[in-house]
């Protein structure tokens, strides 16, 4: 059977506003009561990234949208942008999450929030390692992905040598808290190319250098996914943060399909293991959006579906994406038949 995707269009799009001329995009969603909060990244022409707020009534209609940003960069590590946030409510706390770019590094951090309209940055959370330390540390793990130093190979294929492998970090992006603690743990989805990985913790703080030593040094343990099917052929990483149902966590990632024309971007959906959400226990094997519209096929870049948003009105999985890396575009599917698809992949 296949799955029927409700495609309603473009809902957000780049504006005349200084801090949104260039894009908005790639969108942290939240419900609370029947309207949606959406934190999104805002882009002024030369690449500079901010987040813009706007409500929604309904999963669809825009009803208030802010006319300056709510976050801007105000540390280094964020100096060129805070790209492509996520949000969940944990308890009695908003985390926002986002990759803070400086023009060279692109690093994993995250804010909190009690009221959804004042945050605090906490800083980078993700591993800060040069790329050069990030090799010696994962090549003490037996049959790795090979592609987890496809970077630093690339680094020195193209000429860049030693030097740059001694000051560039090893980038990891799309990060996203789960929304209720597991096990009395924290649990954290984050994206060391090419696949995803898990991390579970008490407390942020204990997260430091020394920690992220010992978990990369065993990196194979930590890993959900890899790619492995054909719209996968780049690499993947985490979109929405994941929706506990009662088959499973229901995640809904991004793939990057390596074809001749350049890479092209889908939403993807997989089932985590509800107790130990580092099992996979179910995977489309399929795309469940890909581009087709001309919204989605033409923009800043072409052909790019990009998930990072997604809520639940009744039994429609409403799933929000950035669209050719310049607006924000909205599908739905049937959440019930969405399970049932990925239950009869099951592992």
């Amino acid at each position: 059977m296949t799955l029927k995707i409700e495609r309603h269009g473009v809902v957000l799009d780049k504006t005349d506003l200084g801090f949104e001329n260039a894009g908005a995009l790639n969108p942290a969603c939240l419900r609370v009561g029947d309207n949606v909060h959406m934190f999104y990244r805002a882009v002024r022409h030369g690449n500079y990234s901010t987040v813009g707020h706007c409500l929604f009534n309904g999963p669809l209609e825009v009803a208030e949208r802010a006319e300056k940003p709510l976050l801007i960069p105000e540390h280094a590590y964020e100096s060129q942008g805070m790209e492509d946030p996520r949000i969940v409510k944990i308890e009695d706390t908003y985390y926002l999450t986002y990759t803070g770019y400086d023009r060279t590094n692109a690093l994993g951090a995250y804010a909190t929030s009690k009221d959804l309209g004042t945050f605090t940055k906490h800083g980078v959370i993700t591993p800060q390692f040069t790329y050069r330390d990030f090799k010696k540390l994962i090549d003490c793990c037996p049959d790795l992905n090979p592609k987890y130093l496809f970077h630093y190979k690339m680094l020195k294929e193209h000429g860049l040598g030693e030097e740059i492998a001694d000051k560039l970090l090893a980038w990891d992006k799309n990060l996203m808290f789960f929304p209720k603690k597991i096990n009395g743990k924290f649990a954290l989805l984050h994206r060391i190319h090419p696949g995803i990985q898990i991390v579970f913790f008490d407390d942020p703080a204990e997260v430091d250098r020394k920690f992220w030593e010992h978990y990369l040094m065993d990196l194979r343990s930590h890993i959900v996914m890899d790619p492995s099917l054909l719209h996968e052929s780049s690499h993947i990483g985490g979109g929405a943060p994941p929706i506990e149902t009662e088959d499973g966590w229901l995640l809904i990632y991004h793939s990057a399909e390596d074809t001749p024309h350049g890479f092209v971007y889908h939403a993807c959906a997989a089932l985590l293991d509800l107790k130990d959400p580092s099992k996979l226990i179910a995977r489309l094997d399929h795309p469940l959006i890909s581009p087709q519209e001309p919204y989605e096929k033409t923009g800043y870049v072409k052909n790019i579906v990009f998930p990072s948003g997604a809520v639940v009105f009744d039994d429609d999985l409403y799933i929000y994406y950035g669209a050719a890396d310049e607006r924000v575009a909205v599908a739905s599917v049937k959440l019930p038949a969405l399970l049932a698809q990925l239950k009869k992949t099951a592992r």
